[in-house]
């Protein structure tokens, strides 16, 4: 007796029709409609295109976005002529991306659609990207506004289990938290019995949380096969980098790692282009300083150096007085190490030492490119500070940093690097010495009785800065307040007292004094003494002037500034 496997049937005759609508579909693709045709179910779903739009944006249209390279986008589509197919084409151009559509069944945009149930888990394990879910951003940017909302968030998912995107929940909470409460850096560090997670916020350190050995070595894992460094390696260190992308805005991490006792200690710097859009009046600048500074990055030619330790805001500093001076009419170039953010209409290059791409090849060829303004991260040798200065002199703009511990430091240490003096001066216009403070809470900041010591400070320092001619009473502050500010931490700073940071600053302008002691190589001191007769503060009257209006205490002014030293 014959037997009939009917479900068998069933679905022989459903692959036919599967089969005949390709076939149907490819046809109208060449002959009516003059378009690709695609089957996208044996082909790989690209999570960075299906996350262009929402699914119900997707199902709304009619389409399925399937591939990103770049800015070019491949969308699938029933049919081109469709309103849904145009207005999602429409909206994708809108956004900036080149939309090419493809033509494809019903069956292959409903696999497009089916990607959107794990999107929210989704990432880019490929070295150099990592694509936050926008879902997760959008929780945390509701959610993570303090240090205890972060540390909630991440114990959480550290505390989750059982499910397959469970690695990727925890790094993916880690570094969204990290940047919702605007921390500069991550920290994972190994210790004897447990792992450390700590933030670098306002400059400080906060422990978040501990968690396992075990999970520290899947992240660790991960974040090497993102960043591109090599898993068998642990005994020697190892940089790396990769980005991730919320909305329109790409955020890089640059990866360190060391080895240590325990295992290797990871720190990932985050690179927040929101954090670097800072005008300059935002940095903390005293108005009669802004003026300065203001005139001498407007002039045709010219150098303006800064000086500082690392950490002390000189790249935000320098990218502020690019986007201050940036005009369409204007060529800018950058050689930098790395590019912590990039600048819109300015071309910007990274040095290569593997490939001998220095600081000294880069501003070489920057020259060759005919640029107006040339930023060099950091002048280290004498071959660079030689061409930087005589750019200098021959109508471009050059910004750079140098290491030097204030800003009367720049000529003696240009002259070590053997910069002919005799040109110095007509080529350096500013040299800026900076350095960062927190700044007090202003929600639970209050008035405390100065102490004697710290009133014996602002009295020295005061009358030093009178007898050199300086007007101190111009920023609203005397030498005798009986009163200090204070701040003894709440919800809103994390209990700290402290949230964001701003810059105390001094500045060396070049004049016919300085010129004509430049000849005789002066010492530090000797720039000193004149600068004081210029009229302008240096970081110790500025950081007592910011104490005296509140915006700071002695403590944050002390631990980059002493205070004591007699000048």
């Amino acid at each position: 007796m014959v037997q009939f496997d009917e479900s068998d049937q069933i679905k022989r005759i459903n692959n036919l029709r599967e089969a005949e609508e390709e076939d149907v579909v490819s046809m109208l693709a060449e002959q009516k409609y003059g378009l690709t045709y695609v089957n996208l179910l044996s082909q790989p779903i690209d999570n960075d295109a299906i996350r262009l739009l929402t699914e119900e944006q997707a199902r709304t249209f009619d389409v399925g976005p399937y591939k990103l390279i770049d800015k070019k986008l491949y969308l699938a589509v029933r049919s081109p002529n469709a309103n849904g197919a145009i207005e999602a084409k429409k909206f994708l151009e809108g956004s900036g991306y080149e939309v090419v559509m493809v033509m494809a069944s019903e069956k292959s945009i409903e696999k497009v659609w089916s990607h959107y149930t794990d999107l929210s888990y989704a990432t880019r394990s490929r070295a150099g990207g990592l694509d936050i879910s926008p879902d997760v951003l959008l929780e945390l940017s509701k959610t993570v506004k303090t240090i205890d909302d972060a540390v909630k968030a991440i114990n959480d998912a550290i505390n989750e289990s059982g499910e397959a995107h469970h690695l990727s929940r925890i790094l993916e909470i880690i570094l969204g938290a990290g940047i919702g409460i605007g921390a500069s850096d991550v920290h994972v560090e190994p210790m004897e019995d447990h792992v450390e997670l700590r933030f670098r916020l306002d400059g400080v350190l906060h422990i978040i949380t501990t968690f396992s050995m075990n999970t520290y070595k899947q992240i660790n894992t991960r974040i090497k096969l993102l960043s591109g460094l090599k898993l068998t390696i642990s005994a020697v260190p190892q940089d790396g980098r990769f980005s991730a992308f919320l909305g329109t805005d790409e955020i890089s991490f640059r990866t360190s790692m060391i080895p240590g006792a325990y295992g290797e200690s990871i720190v990932l710097r985050i690179l927040n282009p929101k954090s670097i859009r800072v005008q300059l009046n935002e940095l903390g600048i005293s108005a009669p300083l802004l003026d300065i500074f203001l005139r001498g990055i407007n002039k045709p030619n010219g150098m303006v150096l800064l000086t500082g330790p690392t950490g002390s805001g000189k790249t935000t500093t320098l990218y502020a007085f690019l986007q201050q001076i940036f005009s369409p009419e204007l060529k800018i170039i950058t050689i930098e190490d790395p590019i912590e953010y990039h600048l819109a209409g300015i071309t910007q290059t990274q040095v290569d030492h593997k490939k001998g791409y220095t600081f000294l090849e880069g501003l070489r060829s920057a020259l060759r490119q005919d640029p107006d303004i040339i930023m060099v991260g950091e002048i280290r040798d004498s071959e660079t500070a030689k061409i930087a200065v005589e750019s200098a002199l021959t109508g471009h703009i050059v910004f750079s940093t140098l290491h030097t511990n204030n800003a009367s430091g720049v000529i003696p240490r240009l002259i070590d690097l053997e910069v002919n003096p005799k040109i110095l001066v007509s080529a350096l216009s500013l040299s800026i010495a900076q350095r960062l403070v927190r700044k007090l809470c202003t929600n639970c900041k209050h008035e405390r009785p100065i102490t004697e010591d710290e009133k014996k400070t602002v009295t020295e320092i005061w009358n030093t800065a009178v007898a050199n001619g300086k007007n101190m009473e111009q920023f609203g502050v005397k030498p005798d307040a009986t009163t200090v500010w204070t701040a003894d931490g709440c919800d809103k700073c994390g209990k700290t007292g402290y949230k964001g940071r701003l810059g105390i600053f001094e500045v060396v302008q070049m004049d016919a004094n300085i010129e004509h002691i430049i000849l005789s190589n002066p010492t530090e001191r000797d720039i000193k003494a004149i600068a004081d007769k210029q009229g302008t503060l240096d970081m110790r009257e500025d950081g007592i002037v910011k104490i005296l209006q509140g915006i700071t205490d002695f403590a944050e002014v002390q631990s980059v500034v002493d205070l004591s030293e007699q000048k």
